[in-house]
This record gives C-alpha cells, sequence and structure tokens, in this order.
C-alpha cells in the first residue's frame, strides 16, 4: 500500500487511527454544547438528542468544505510541511495528536467544558516550536496564521457572553409568555413554538459543530498524509497540475517586474527565493504536454515549490516599499490563489472518516459534560429561554467563524453563552463562581500544557526514530 515498508504502514494506520479517536474524544467531549439544552429542558429524550446531535455532526463534516482545515495544516511553519522525511512526519503528527487526546480526556474526566479547539492548536504549535529548536533557521510557527485563530478563539466567547444577554433583555421586553422564563416542570415538554426553537439550535449547533471542528480533523489526517505518503497526497489528484502554468507565467511576470537593486536586503533575500521556486516549477513543467508524463516525485516538488512561493511572495507584496501596483498585486493573489487549489483539498474518504469518528463520538460518554452544562455553570436551572438564546448565540458565532476559515471553541462560546444567561436573569452572582474558575482555569492552561506536551512528545519521538 503505497509503496511503504511494513513497519512505516504500521505507523500510517497507528496514526490515522489516533486521529481518528482525537475525533471521537471531540465528539463525546463537545456533544454537550448542542444536547444540554434540549435535554434540561425535556424538549427531546436524551437518547433522541444524542442521535439527532449526532447526525447533523456528520453533515455538517461532509458539507463544511475545507477552508477551517487549511487554516488548521498552515499553522504549522512552512518547512515542515515540505520536509519529505517520512520518519520526521510520523513524530510530528503522532505528537501533536496524543497531546490533544490526553488533555481532552483528562478534562472530560473531570467534567470539565474544555475545548477541543484548543487542545489540537496548543498541540500544533508545541510542535511547531520544537521544530524550531531542531531547524534554527526555520520559523518556529506560522504566527499570522496563529494570531488569526488566537484572536477567533478569543473574541467569539465574549461575544457569546455578550450577544446571549441582549438577547435574553430581548426576549423579556418583547415575549409575553413569561412561563419561558421559569424552571421547565421534570416531566413535561415545553410549549410547542419553543420547544421547536430549542431543537432547531440543537441542530444548528450540532451542524456548525461538525462543519468547525469536524474539519479540524479533516487537517489533521492531511498533516499525516502529507506527512507519511507525501508523494501520493502531496496534490490533488483531481486536477492537472499542468493547468497551474498560466498563473505561474502570471506570477512571473509580476515579480519579474522588481528590480533587486531597489530593494531592501531582506526583500532581496525574499525575491532570490521567489525566482528559485518559479525556476523549478519551470523546470518540472518544461515539455511537458500531459500529466502522465510527470513522474510521482515531481508532485512533491510541486507542491513544496507553491508552498515556499507562496509564503516568500507573501512576505514581499506585504512590504510597503515593494514598488508593485495595486492591479499587480491582485493579479499575484488571484494567480497564487489558483496554484493552491492543487495543494488545498481533502479526499472525500478523509471527510468520511472524520464525520464517522465524531458521529459516533456523539453518542457516546456525554453525561458528564452535560451535566455541568445544565445545573453547574449558574446556581439555577437552566430555563427554556436561556437554552433557547445560548444555542441561537453560539450557533451563530460557529457558523460564522467556519465562514471566514477560522476554527472556533464550541465549548467556550456555548459556556460563555450559558454563562450569559445566568446574569441575564439575576446578575453576576447567579454565576456557580466555583465551577466558573475551573472552567476558566481550565481555558487559561490548555494552551500552555498542550504546547509543553506535544513539543516534549516531538523532541522524544525524533530522538527514537531514524532520521
Amino acid at each position: 500500500m503505497f509503496g511503504l515498508e511494513p513497519h512505516v504502514l504500521l505507523l500510517l494506520i497507528a496514526c490515522l487511527v489516533a486521529a481518528c479517536a482525537f475525533e471521537f474524544v471531540n465528539g463525546f467531549h463537545d456533544t454537550a454544547n448542542a444536547v444540554a439544552t434540549v435535554i434540561y429542558t425535556n424538549s427531546l429524550r436524551p437518547w433522541v438528542a444524542v442521535v439527532w446531535s449526532a447526525f447533523w455532526n456528520f453533515v455538517g463534516v461532509i458539507a463544511g468544505g475545507i477552508g477551517v482545515a487549511m487554516g488548521i495544516v498552515y499553522l504549522l511553519p512552512v518547512e515542515s510541511l515540505v520536509d519529505q522525511n517520512v520518519y520526521h512526519g510520523i513524530a510530528m503528527v503522532g505528537a501533536l495528536i496524543v497531546a490533544a487526546i490526553i488533555w481532552n480526556v483528562g478534562t472530560w474526566y473531570y467534567g470539565l467544558p474544555s475545548s477541543s479547539s484548543h487542545a489540537l492548536i496548543g498541540s500544533i504549535l508545541g510542535v511547531g516550536i520544537a521544530f524550531s529548536l531542531l531547524s534554527p533557521n526555520a520559523a518556529a510557527v506560522n504566527w499570522s496564521k496563529a494570531g488569526e485563530t488566537g484572536l477567533a478563539l478569543l473574541v467569539s466567547p465574549l461575544f457569546g457572553f455578550s450577544l446571549t444577554i441582549v438577547l435574553m433583555f430581548l426576549l423579556r421586553r418583547f415575549v409575553r409568555n413569561k412561563a419561558i422564563f421559569k424552571e421547565p416542570h421534570k416531566r413535561k415538554p415545553p410549549p410547542i413554538w419553543i420547544r421547536l426553537i430549542l431543537i432547531a439550535t440543537c441542530t444548528l449547533v450540532s451542524y456548525f459543530h461538525g462543519s468547525n471542528d469536524g474539519q479540524k480533523g479533516v487537517g489533521l489526517i492531511m498533516l499525516i498524509l502529507i506527512g507519511i505518503v507525501p508523494v501520493h497526497f502531496a496534490l490533488n489528484s483531481k486536477l492537472n497540475p499542468l493547468d497551474m502554468r498560466d498563473s505561474l507565467v502570471r506570477v512571473e511576470q509580476v515579480m519579474g517586474k522588481l528590480n533587486a537593486a531597489e530593494l531592501s536586503e531582506a526583500d532581496r533575500q525574499l525575491l532570490a527565493e521567489v525566482r528559485v521556486q518559479t525556476n523549478t516549477l519551470d523546470r518540472i513543467f518544461e515539455g511537458k504536454t500531459d500529466v502522465k508524463q510527470l513522474p510521482e516525485q515531481d508532485r512533491f516538488e510541486i507542491r513544496k515549490a507553491i508552498l515556499l512561493l507562496y509564503n516568500r511572495a507573501k512576505k514581499l507584496t506585504a512590504s510597503e516599499k515593494v514598488p508593485l501596483s495595486s492591479i499587480d498585486r491582485k493579479t499575484y493573489e488571484d494567480s497564487i490563489a489558483q496554484m493552491r487549489t492543487f495543494t488545498d483539498y481533502a479526499p472525500w474518504q478523509v471527510s468520511l472518516m472524520v464525520a464517522l469518528s465524531l458521529g459516533i463520538g456523539t453518542m457516546i460518554g456525554w453525561q458528564r459534560i452535560v451535566k455541568t452544562i445544565g445545573e453547574r455553570i449558574g446556581k439555577e436551572h437552566l430555563t427554556y429561554a436561556q437554552g433557547a438564546s445560548s444555542e441561537l448565540v453560539a450557533a451563530a458565532m460557529i457558523g460564522a467563524s467556519t465562514g471566514f476559515g477560522l476554527p472556533s471553541s464550541t465549548t467556550h462560546v456555548l459556556s460563555s453563552a450559558i454563562a450569559g444567561s445566568m446574569v441575564a436573569n439575576r446578575g453576576i452572582k447567579n454565576l456557580n463562581p466555583q465551577m466558573v474558575r475551573n472552567i476558566a482555569l481550565a481555558w487559561v492552561l490548555t494552551l500552555p500544557v498542550t504546547m509543553v506536551l506535544a513539543g516534549g512528545l516531538f523532541l522524544l519521538f525524533r530522538t527514537i526514530m531514524p532520521s
């Protein structure tokens, strides 16, 4: 299979199983985000709610696209993504998966709504920093992408908290049926209209959780496949690499307008590296008229050249001192975006693996976090209005993040929304201070702990594996 040696094939299978295990854990860790409100308001029976949520998580993964997945992949420095050493790839993905799973299982065991997104991203950052220790000239992390991701993870809970308070205020102002603001009856379902709203918001949170968190699993598996079997998964097999030649010509035309003598030393170095990559692509494509004429090894070289070209040219064109017109910059951006369609992809089989893992995980182990969401964040039982407003805000925030291709923490968005609904009812004193402290502590510790754990595991794996 893939022409791999037996022991490498076993390691590949182990990494894929571990990635599916991460999504499985993600499923039962985060299921409460969708089902807690419908369970605690008697809108759906627990087993119905969990199966319903699992189905929409599955659909979300399949239909969610790959924007977030590629955001996860490109958190790592480009140099680590174009390292063709199989054992380096195994060490990288093995370390980040194991670290994320350890943290997720630990927080789930103690019933803490911790973020799977934070755990995965922290693990990736830890691996990137550890990689830089072994390769001092390489960047530790794609910090621009990390900055976008970090801002999204920080802002979304704050918006979730604030918007839920506003929504609760509007409900109190305009809804005459005050029964929705009281504790649900232990055995009776809510009024039909609020029940339908709660089921709809549960569905939306489940779908957007699949489309956002599921994409993280897709990105994780693509890291595995690219790292261990780069020749087979370097480029989208459905596209003909020769079709990117027109875009390459436009990139060369734009770069050709720059005079190295007029640039700063740093920009001259970037321009030289850009021309190295365009020359590499020209050499590979020279004389080729059919995709069958491209050796498999050249596919990885094409991927490597595209990623390095994008990375270097992006820095170059971002400089205000580089004399390029807005038209030239737009031409470059459009051309490089077309070239990246060959590298930014995920086979349908990968999405199916993740969708099944997440969906099955959603149906198992959900009780611990559900109890925290429904009973322990505030000092009162969740009301119909609180459940509906919290999930509506959470669904909107997660959906917006997915639309912008940014990872979002479903756990933190909904937990903060629940907290906001509790504050809207009786003020800050209505929060359970001990549980809020525990959740906040898990939030603060997730990134540093997973970074240290993943970085340490990466250095350990690199030490014991062949170089």
